[in-house]
Formats: C-alpha cells, structure tokens, sequence
C-alpha cells in the first residue's frame, strides 16, 4: 500500500458558516467551534480521526486568510507552510485543484483523502479501516474513489450517489462504479431514494493518487487546472501567495463533483457506515447526540431543565441555567448573547444573526 511519507490530507476549512449562531459566526465558523461540548472543536476531530493513516507533515489545511490564525491555534502540528489560503472562495474545485497541484509538486506519488473540516463521525474505527481500504484502492488504480452514507432516513438536504451494487471492482469487493450523481432531492423523492440500496448519501470525502486527480482537472476543467499548474515554479517559494492571490480569482467558482466527478469514467464509490452527519443544523446536532428522558440534547455542564421537552439547549458558558416549560425550542447562549428559538424557526436564525 501506498502509505506513510506517500500519503496526504487535504482538510477543506474555507467555509463561513454560521448555521450554529450564536456559537459560530463569520469570523470563528462552524469548523472552528466546539459544537458537541467535548472539548475538541471539529476540525480538530477531523484531524484526530486521520491520526495514525496520514503523517503530520503531510496534513494541508485550505482556507482562507481570515482564519489562518485559528487553524495554526487549533492545530499545532500541522506545517504553518502547510496552510494554504485562498483569496477567496470559489468552491471546492479551484481549492482541491491547488492543494492538488501543491502536494503534486513535492511528492508525485502521492494518495490523497480530502475531507471537509465540519462533519462528525461517531465510529471512529470503523471510518479508519474505510479510509485505509480506499487509500490503497486509489493508490493501485486510476481510480477517483467517494464515500457513500448509507442512507437512514429520507433526507432532503444531502446529495445522492446511485451506484451499480451489480458487480463490485475484482480489486476490492467493497467499491462499486458510480452511476450518477444526483442533486438534493424533494422528500418524496427522498423517501423513494431510501427504498434502494443502491442509492446512497454523497459525504463530499474523496481518495485519489495525486497522479489521477490532476490529470482529471487537465481533461476536465483545463481552464482551472492551467492556473494552478502555471504556478509550479512558485510553490513553496516566498512568491507563492503573491501569486496565488492574483489569479486564484481568475478561477470559475464550481464544486469538483459538478467540474470533474460527473464527467469522469472511472468514478467509484465505497458504501460505509461509520455514523456520518454534516451537522448542518441545530436539528441534526439533536438527532447525533445523547439526549435525555424527555428528548432535550442538553450541552453544557450547569443546565437544568423542567417540565421540558425535545429542546436543544447548548450553554457552555459556566454560569447557571435553567429551562423550564419548552417544548422543541433551541436555546443557546455564546460571548454574550442568547438565542431562544423554535426549532421548526431555525431556518430564520441567519437573519437574527446579520
């Protein structure tokens, strides 16, 4: 297997989400918050989870400028030259398309897992041995590899990957060939989606050799793949920022599945069940953690509830609080301000927040 000093993370951190306000915000997002009140935020569980499969100095964080000091602060043993920063965003093809072409420039044979910075996975192990097993299909293979969620409950708020659960690949029995991907979903169509084994949620988690990947974006998007690829004299040299920052900006804002995955013939995907959840939502955060009695997802270390029922209450502040007659609400106080809101309301947090 292809692993140690020829193995990559690529963490994606470039997102401003501010679903979880009060506790995240534009300028300390969601990745950068201790969402679940376990003393680790979630980029620093994305990095503990690849631990022992990925080598320090071969983690590489993409973000942007505004928070490089939080990625130096929350991971310490990520390279600072391993920071890379984007001038602004443009979704996810230009960043992996840089990353790609970074990593690329000093090791060529080089397996990469990129992975988003804001997700939780609860089995931990069972996501190890996954990773490991793509690692090592990808770096035997031209393979672009995804992994795809098996589906427990109609969501319309993911997208969906429809493989052929046919005919595994001979090189390993647990990758199948994608057939399309598909856009999110209403729910009635949700609900047909769950009905089939073959369908499963897209986790936005890829595994390729470095090799594969830039070759896809020459073929793919060669308009983006020329800009990063012109910049080779440059990485890792003091002009390297200068010359991002002037044509990073020159590159079409599209994500990789739209720019490559959808057009390339040798996408694969891995069925797994390792508790995934993006978290998107207060009621997600609910539905991924232990609740009490009376269904409250209770975060904090001195909150008390009374005659109280199905809430999200996350108050981790140490002063005391009481709930007392709720029934579905979110309450959740950070730096000074308080939030108490129905969760069937929690689509008008955003504007609260502005």
């Amino acid at each position: 297997m292809n692993t140690g000093e020829h193995t990559h993370l690529v963490i994606m951190a470039g997102g401003i989400g501010s679903r979880f306000w009060p506790m995240s915000t534009p300028e300390r997002p969601k990745q950068f918050v201790d969402v679940l009140g376990t003393g680790r935020t979630f980029i620093q569980m994305t990095l503990d989870r690849f631990k022992g499969l990925i080598p320090a100095e071969n983690v590489w964080v993409v973000t942007g400028e505004i928070y490089r000091g939080l990625v130096a602060e929350q991971l310490p043993e990520v390279p600072a030259g391993n920071i890379l920063l984007e001038p602004c965003r443009r979704n996810t093809a230009p960043c992996i398309a840089y990353a790609s072409w970074r990593i690329k420039t000093i090791d060529s044979k080089a397996t990469v897992v990129v992975s988003p910075s804001d997700h939780l996975v609860l089995d931990v192990t069972e996501f190890r041995r996954v990773i490991k097993s793509a690692l090592e299909f990808a770096a035997e293979s031209d393979a672009i590899v995804t992994l795809g969620m098996k589906p427990t409950r109609p969501e319309t708020g993911y997208g969906y990957i429809q493989t052929d659960m046919t005919c595994p690949s001979a090189r390993n029995k647990e990758m199948y060939r994608v057939d399309v991907f598909r856009e999110k979903p209403d729910l009635a169509t949700a609900e047909k989606y769950i009905s089939k084994p073959n369908m499963l949620w897209n986790a936005g988690i890829f595994i390729w050799s470095v090799s594969t990947i830039v070759n896809a974006m020459r073929v793919y998007a060669p308009e983006i793949n020329a800009v990063f690829e012109n910049m080779i004299s440059v990485y890792g040299t003091d002009k390297e920022q200068e010359v991002v920052n002037e044509n990073f900006p020159k590159c079409e804002s599209i994500s990789v599945d739209y720019a490559i995955l959808e057009k390339s013939d040798e996408i694969y995907c891995m069925p797994a069940a390792f508790g995934w959840s993006d978290l998107g939502t207060w009621r997600s955060l609910s539905e991924n953690v232990s609740r009490d009695r009376n269904g409250n997802a209770v975060i904090g270390g001195n909150i008390q509830t009374y005659d109280t029922h199905d809430c999200v209450i996350h108050c981790s502040e140490e002063r005391k609080v009481i709930v007392q007659g709720l029934d579905k609400f979110i309450v959740a106080e950070k730096d000074n301000t308080l939030l108490i809101c129905k969760l069937s309301e929690e689509q008008r947090i955003k504007q609260f927040s502005e």
